[in-house]
């Protein structure tokens, strides 16, 4: 069973993100860290499905803006990537480089994450890019010099 697709059951779900354990309560709102540091995210619908996605690479940055409607990306290019998130769809950055697809409705919200990994894909040399948080890149070892 994949944990970034399980259905959130109860009021909350635990999750781990890198080092800080996130505490995730979708239909009140706020976000709590391990820290005490607490984030309230308006979110008006019940998230039945989530998909976290990691940005990995020097520079690259994430934002949500207008109530998750709009997700802008810093992926080293000479522009910000700009995405306008479907109707089923919300995204959260919990921090610069992690991104949470939800929604309540699996194909879209799989489609919608799909579509982001797909604007700067894990290159296999050096392992950056977009990455879901459950994923694994294979480094390939690279032109050895004489």
């Amino acid at each position: 069973m994949d944990i970034a697709t399980t259905p959130i059951h109860s009021l909350a779900y635990l999750f781990e993100v890198e080092l800080a354990t996130i505490f995730l309560n979708y239909r009140v709102g706020p976000i709590e860290s391990v820290h005490g540091h607490v984030i309230h995210i308006p979110i008006i619908m019940e998230a039945k499905f989530f998909r976290f996605l990691k940005i990995v690479g020097v520079g690259f940055k994430a934002r949500a803006e207008l109530e998750g409607r709009l997700l802008y990306l810093k992926l080293g290019y000479s522009h910000e990537v700009e995405l306008t998130v479907p109707p089923a769809v919300r995204v959260f950055c919990f921090k610069p480089n992690i991104v949470c697809c939800t929604g309540i409705d699996k194909q879209r919200v799989h489609q919608f994450a799909a579509a982001v990994r797909s604007c700067k894909p894990p290159e296999v040399y050096k392992g950056k890019g977009i990455m879901y948080i459950d994923e694994v890149i294979k480094k390939k070892q690279g032109k050895k010099s004489k």
